[in-house]
């Protein structure tokens, strides 16, 4: 599962190098989810299921617990002002439902390019009994970038301005 994929490119370039496996896309801008679906269209990607509506509700309502071999969230918006931090995606009531609806063993892979966010989303999924870090011992908790993510406009936007990129990935006891 995919959770707002924007516009559509790091999506499509992923379910195209993993042909096997099956994705479901939740995301509600609308130019984002029509993008998308044209890019489906002339790459003849078919391992994509789009769904145009909120990512707690398909959650709740459409997707059974312990179904999801992986969740990826990349990037989301890291409101940045103090007081809008509740705002956040990636907060600890969210995570759990993520977690419970992944299947034992399967993955949570979170990535950001600011730092602020990047600890906050660690301590949060630190703090969710149903996972575990993958990452390396000394690592600071982060992992490498994996293989399969590929570079998203927007990342490479933030290199440029010389913005770090941190990647998490957990994974469901």
């Amino acid at each position: 599962m995919e959770i707002g994929f924007g516009m559509g490119g790091a999506t499509a370039d992923i379910a195209q190098s993993r042909p096997q496996d099956n994705f479901l896309c939740c995301e509600v801008h609308e130019p984002g989810v029509g993008a998308l679906l044209k890019l489906c269209g002339e790459r003849g990607i078919d391992n994509i299921r789009i769904v145009h509506h909120d990512a707690v509700e398909v959650l709740d309502h459409m997707v059974p617990e312990q179904s999801l071999d992986g969740v990826h969230i990349f990037f989301p918006d890291p409101w940045h002002k103090s007081r809008h931090h509740k705002r956040r995606l990636i907060q600890p009531a969210f995570v759990n439902r993520l977690a419970r609806h992944l299947k034992p063993g399967g993955y949570l892979h979170l990535a950001t390019d600011w730092e602020p966010y990047a600890h906050q989303m660690l301590e949060v999924l630190r703090g969710e009994a149903l996972l575990v870090n993958t990452a390396a011992p000394g690592s600071q908790g982060f992992v490498p970038k994996p293989g399969y993510r590929p570079l998203t406009k927007f990342e490479n936007r933030g290199i440029k301005l010389g913005h770090g990129v941190w990647d998490l990935v957990f994974r469901r006891r």
